[in-house]
C-alpha cells in the first residue's frame, strides 16, 4: 500500500509512536489526523507542524466517536487509514486487593471493545475508498503476557484474536487491509513505569516500521525484539515466557 496522498487518523497521538508516525505519515504528503483527550497536549504536539489536524476525543465515549466521525466526514470527506494506537495500562500484580477488576474494566474498554467500535463506524468512510487500512497496534504481550501489566497484557491478547478475525472477514468482500503492529517495549511516557526508559527502543524506530510494513503489505509487523521473542516462543514458549518477565 502506498502512503501517500492519503488521509489517516491515528489515535492516541499526543506523544510516543503515534506521534512519531504523525509526523513521518504528513512528510510524506498525507493528510494527517491525531486524537487524544488532552486538548493541551494535542496543541502542544502539532504546533509548527505541516499537514497535520489535531482533534479532541476520547475513544471510549460513544458521543465523542460520533463526534469524530462526523467531523472528519465534513472536514475531510474521506478516510484511507486509520491506526488504532490510543492504550491504557496498569502496573500492578494479581492478588488481593489488586482492584484487578477496576484496572481491567479500563484497559479492556478503551485497549480492545472501544477499538471494535471505532473500526465499525469508520467502514463506511473506509470501504468508499480505493485503497484504504486499519492498523491495530498490539504487542509482543499479546502473545507473551507479563506479569507485572497482566491485564493490560489481555487486553493486547483481545486484539490480536480480534484483528485476525477482522482481517480475513473484510477481505472478503472490502479493499480494506488490515495491519497489525507488535513492537517491544518502547521509550515513550506510556513504559516509563515498566523500565521503557532504560531499555525500550526509539518510538521515531517503531514508527519507521509501521509505515515500512504497510508499503511492503505485511499483515503482522514485529518490530526489533518482538520478532526474536516471537521466534522463540514458536519453538520455546516457555524460554519466552521467563525471559520477557525477568
Amino acid at each position: 500500500m502506498i502512503l501517500s496522498g492519503k488521509t489517516i487518523l491515528i489515535t492516541g497521538a499526543g506523544s510516543g509512536i503515534g506521534l512519531d508516525t504523525a509526523k513521518l505519515l504528513a512528510s510524506k504528503g498525507n493528510r494527517v489526523i491525531i486524537t487524544g483527550r488532552k486538548p493541551e497536549k494535542l496543541k502542544k504536539a502539532v504546533e509548527g507542524l505541516e499537514n497535520i489536524t489535531a482533534m479532541t476525543s476520547d475513544i471510549t465515549v460513544a458521543e465523542d466517536v460520533k463526534e469524530l466521525v462526523a467531523r472528519i466526514t465534513a472536514e475531510f470527506g474521506s478516510l484511507n487509514v486509520l491506526i488504532n494506537n490510543a492504550a491504557v495500562s496498569s502496573v500492578y500484580s494479581h492478588g488481593q486487593n489488586s482492584e484487578a477488576f477496576e484496572k481491567a474494566t479500563e484497559e479492556l474498554l478503551t485497549n480492545y471493545l472501544s477499538v471494535i467500535r471505532l473500526n465499525e463506524k469508520f467502514l463506511p468512510l473506509l470501504s468508499a475508498q480505493t485503497e484504504a487500512a486499519i492498523v491495530n497496534v498490539t504487542s509482543v504481550v499479546s502473545f507473551l503476557p507479563v506479569g507485572i501489566i497482566p491485564t493490560y497484557s489481555d487486553s493486547k491478547a483481545a486484539l490480536h484474536s480480534y484483528t485476525i478475525t477482522l482481517r480475513r472477514t473484510l477481505a472478503k468482500d472490502t479493499s480494506i487491509r488490515v495491519f497489525e503492529l507488535l513492537p517491544p517495549l518502547v521509550n515513550t511516557e506510556f513504559t516509563k513505569a515498566i523500565g521503557g526508559e532504560t531499555n525500550g527502543m526509539p518510538p521515531i524506530q517503531v514508527a519507521q516500521a509501521l509505515i515500512d510494513g504497510i508499503e511492503n503489505n505485511e499483515e503482522e509487523i514485529y518490530v526489533g525484539a518482538a520478532k526474536e521473542l516471537y521466534n522463540l516462543y514458536a519453538s520455546n514458549p516457555l524460554e519466552a515466557l521467563n525471559i520477557i518477565n525477568q
